[in-house]
């Protein structure tokens, strides 16, 4: 039922026997409370229409003065703004924090220096395992990107010996600033010698400034070409004993 039925409810609910002692007040009064049900029951601004009541009187036409529209208050005409459209940043993974020093390579693009830094990591089903080793820049302000990041997939971290070895087969990095092959040794290494095709290619080495038996080495890219796996490693003392 809509509202002129309402109203011709209303009219029939008032009339009397005789048309000229018709109720208009009565009207007018259940017209108003009809659009004030229909205000609470709607969502938002609400539209009121507003009709001429049309009643015969005596085969005269008489109409009735529309009702004055009720005023709506700002809850009722307010307008819910159209959200703006914003890009979705997703989650994002907090840049990893080196523990100790930041260790420099010398190896350069353009303005970036390959450096290698040892990083917390959080594996729970390996608790031995609670450090991993990054391959990243440090550009020319001393901000940090890391590249390549190698951890142990078994055991401890600290056990003597090779851990896992860094290298990019799929060159995912960006191709001006290939990784070139990197790892950790844990003990007393003074030098370390990696085997490509029968050539013997020697490691450049630091050692990290937390842990000193934790030995840092790479291989320069214009020797050992970035992505090219060994075949073999090995680590040697100070007195050329292999470790």
């Amino acid at each position: 039922m809509n509202e002129v039925d309402e109203l011709r409810r209303a009219m029939r609910a008032t009339e009397r026997a005789d048309w000229n002692d018709l109720d208009l007040g009565g009207i007018m009064r259940e017209g108003r409370r009809v659009r004030r049900r229909r205000r609470v029951a709607g969502s938002g601004a609400v539209a009121v229409a507003v009709a001429a009541v049309v009643i015969g009187v005596g085969g005269a036409v008489a109409r009735t003065r529309p009702p004055e529209p009720p005023v709506l208050g700002p809850a009722a005409t307010a307008t819910a703004a159209a959200p703006t459209a914003t890009a979705d940043p997703g989650p994002t993974e907090p840049r990893p924090r080196p523990v100790g020093a930041v260790v420099g390579s010398g190896i350069r693009y353009g303005g970036d220096e390959r450096v290698f830094y040892v990083v917390p990591v959080d594996v729970p089903e390996l608790p031995g395992v609670t450090i991993g080793l990054v391959a990243g820049r440090r550009s020319p302000g001393g901000e940090l990107a890391t590249d390549y990041l190698v951890n142990d997939v078994a055991g401890s971290d600290r056990r003597p010996g090779f851990h896992e070895i860094g290298y990019d087969p799929q060159r995912r990095v960006p191709a001006y600033a290939p990784v070139p092959t990197f790892g950790y040794f844990v003990g007393p290494a003074a030098r370390i010698v990696g085997t490509v095709d029968g050539r013997h290619i020697e490691a450049r080495l630091a050692r990290w400034s937390e842990d000193q038996r934790l030995v840092i080495f790479w291989f320069d890219p214009g020797v050992l070409a970035p992505g090219t796996p060994l075949d073999g490693i090995i680590a040697r003392d100070a007195r050329g004993r292999k470790l």
